[in-house]
């Protein structure tokens, strides 16, 4: 038997939303509530207007089924043209407080800064205002229009609805794959709507829902103190002021009136609460039993790609006769008053492949997220320029820059999963890519949707694009990153540890994947790495990192062969791949000192063997120690060749 429905016979929001009672219940009331209220002219037995004095207070029979009112009106007749005003003063207040709430609060948490100062001051005003007394004062001035007053209530509703907007998107705009979208090149305005606005959607309608009973509980207030529509037109409040005034002689009236109201309400909050469950089964990261790689489950993890035949193809030669892709020149970032990177150098040449070699927080990831202009909060920039193309995206318009990623550079990270939205099936994800950055119909889009697909490796590419990514195994999950990574045709790809959280076997697989598209697309990679072995196998060349600075750049070959730098040699030495079968690894002592306690001279000093008083006077500056080969150390030439390690 099988456990797992496939991607195809999953449910849809519509079934999953029809499955729960309370969701046809409050539909169906709501529904038909709707429907009797339009259709109130066809439908009403008797004019609401006209009067029967001789069948005053009757009760309910079969010539009145809900009897008649003071007047002898029937109250059935009066309840159903009552009905429509009703709602749209509810509509109308529903809808301003969406429009406004909704949009300052998305607009505020996304962008932050001063426009979300400026948008929460003005919040914090209309928290402020007494709503009674406002919306009386609307009527008083536009002469008791009821439209008014509920447009008004919506403004007052909209803080309430901007503050809780505000606080979900302040959470999903940390998520990776909104980074992922911004690195793709998606402008703002799209990832709000594509991949902000559905994740938001879920608390916000709960809101709108408890602001739509308040609106109908406001309206039969207001209409309960004769304001608004004047008798004899019927309203539901009017109903029960006029119901209060006999209801010692006939309590049957307050029923009719009073039943639609609570049910009304009712409705609203259970719709709802119905709305907001559904989606968050639909948006859930992960379901029991659901995922590709499960035991006999419905989706079985694909078989892993036959290696391709053949000699394993030679890297591209790196054309020096062009401007480089990428050129970083004494990049300087700091946060508060930590200096996270110092005086960077790196340059990436049209189809070469740079490895960024060090410890965890030495900074390689900082550097790729100061290229790409993605910098965490409270990050910025004291000094040094980032060119591409002959403009410095650093410094230079932020327009440019987003017109720039995904068409010029573009970035996987080491965790795909987080970098997919889990709203969206994958081919949904990768159309948008494609359509934003070569400008194509949706059809054109699906067809290279699976030419992407394709060009990974992905095997059976229709039924990849119509999976969500919970339903992709960890290197299916890498594959489609790469895809999408691919859609603008970027000259610079930036693969930030792409193989650290997948098997050896498909670590390798992906490596030849970046090898051979490479080779196709004649496109530069700066690979973040911690794998020696992956720097041997992919790079042209390598840089070392060390506390936010660059302490030695040189081809691989040289820096494998004559590291001239006393850190490199250390992470060489460690490196479990060339320990040549020794019971214990050499390690480098001591610890990487932290960005708020660094010294002017050299970082590395406190761990060096080689340490003087020169190393930790003055800051010590990148010299050339051979052809192409920089090293930011004076001791240079006292460093032993490539065997043992430097201890203290």
């Amino acid at each position: 038997m099988r456990l797992v429905r496939s991607p195809s016979e999953a449910p849809g929001l519509v079934a999953r939303f029809a499955h729960q009672p309370r969701a046809w219940l409050s539909c169906g009331f709501l529904g038909v509530l709707v429907l009797a209220s339009i259709l109130a002219p066809w439908l009403t037995p008797y004019d609401p207007l006209a009067q029967d004095l001789s069948s005053v207070r009757a009760s309910p029979g079969a010539g009145h089924w809900l009897g008649t009112d003071t007047l002898g009106r029937d109250v059935l007749s009066r309840l159903l043209a009552g009905g429509l005003p009703s709602l749209l003063g509810v509509a109308e207040a529903t809808v301003t407080a969406a429009v406004i709430g909704v949009t300052a609060g998305v607009v505020g948490g996304f962008l932050g800064g001063w426009t979300d100062r400026a948008i929460g001051a003005a919040v914090d005003l209309l928290l402020a205002m007494p709503v009674v007394i406002i919306v009386l004062s609307v009527l008083a001035v536009f002469h008791s229009s009821m439209p008014a007053a509920m447009v008004t209530f919506g403004v007052l509703a909209a803080a309430g609805i901007s503050r809780v907007t505000r606080s979900a998107t302040l959470s999903v705009r940390e998520e990776v794959y909104v980074a992922a979208a911004r690195v793709a090149g998606v402008p703002k305005r799209r990832i709000i709507l594509r991949h902000v606005l559905p994740r938001v959607a879920g608390p916000v309608i709960v809101q709108l829902s408890l602001i739509a009973g308040g609106a109908l509980l406001v309206q039969t207030g207001l209409s309960y103190l004769g304001l608004g529509a004047q008798p004899p037109a019927p309203t539901w409040g009017g109903m029960i002021a006029e119901a209060a005034g006999v209801m010692q002689q006939s309590p049957w009236l307050l029923l009719p009136s009073g039943v639609a109201i609570g049910a009304t309400i009712l409705a609203f909050a259970l719709l709802g609460d119905a709305i907001r469950d559904t989606l968050s089964d639909h948006w859930a990261a992960t379901r029991p039993g659901s995922s590709a790689a499960s035991p006999g489950g419905g989706v079985p993890a694909p078989a892993a790609p036959a290696p391709a035949s053949g000699p394993t193809p030679a890297r591209p030669e790196p054309s020096r006769s062009l401007s480089p892709a990428l050129r970083i020149e004494g990049l300087n970032l700091a946060a508060g008053g930590a200096h996270l990177l110092r005086d960077v150098h790196l340059e990436v040449l049209p189809g070469e492949t740079v490895g960024l070699v060090g410890e965890s927080g030495c900074g390689k990831t900082m550097t790729a997220l100061a290229t790409l202009g993605v910098l965490p909060a409270g990050v910025h920039l004291t000094g040094g320029r980032i060119m591409m193309d002959g403009q410095d995206v650093a410094g230079g318009d932020k327009r440019v820059l987003g017109r720039m990623r995904g068409r010029h550079m573009a970035m996987i990270s080491q965790q795909p999963m987080t970098a997919l939205d889990p709203c969206f099936r994958v081919g949904s994800q990768l159309s948008e890519a494609v359509r934003r950055h070569r400008g194509i119909s949706r059809t054109q889009a699906r067809a290279c949707v699976i030419e992407l697909l394709e060009m990974v490796r992905l095997p059976d590419p229709g039924s990849v694009a119509r999976r969500y990514p919970h339903q992709l195994s960890g290197g299916m999950a890498q594959r489609v990153a790469i895809a999408m990574a691919l859609a603008g045709r970027p000259r610079l790809l930036i693969a930030d540890e792409p193989t650290t959280a997948l098997d050896v076997t498909v670590q390798a697989d992906v490596l030849d994947l970046l090898r051979r598209l490479q080779q196709d697309m004649r496109m530069s990679i700066l690979l973040i790495t911690h794998d020696w072995g992956v720097v041997a196998d992919l790079c042209d060349r390598a840089v070392v990192m060390y506390a936010g600075e660059v302490v030695e750049s040189s081809s691989t070959e040289e820096l494998f062969a004559n590291p001239r730098h006393p850190y490199t040699r250390g992470l060489l030495a460690a490196n479990p791949q060339a320990s040549e079968g020794r019971r214990r690894l050499p390690t480098i002592p001591g610890r990487v000192p932290s960005p708020d306690r660094r010294e002017p001279g050299c970082q590395f000093a406190p761990r060096c063997g080689f340490a003087d008083s020169r190393c930790v006077t003055h800051a010590i500056g990148m010299a050339t120690t051979g052809p192409g080969h920089l090293s930011r150390c004076v001791h240079d030439e006292r460093i032993p060749g490539p065997k043992g390690a430097v201890t203290a």
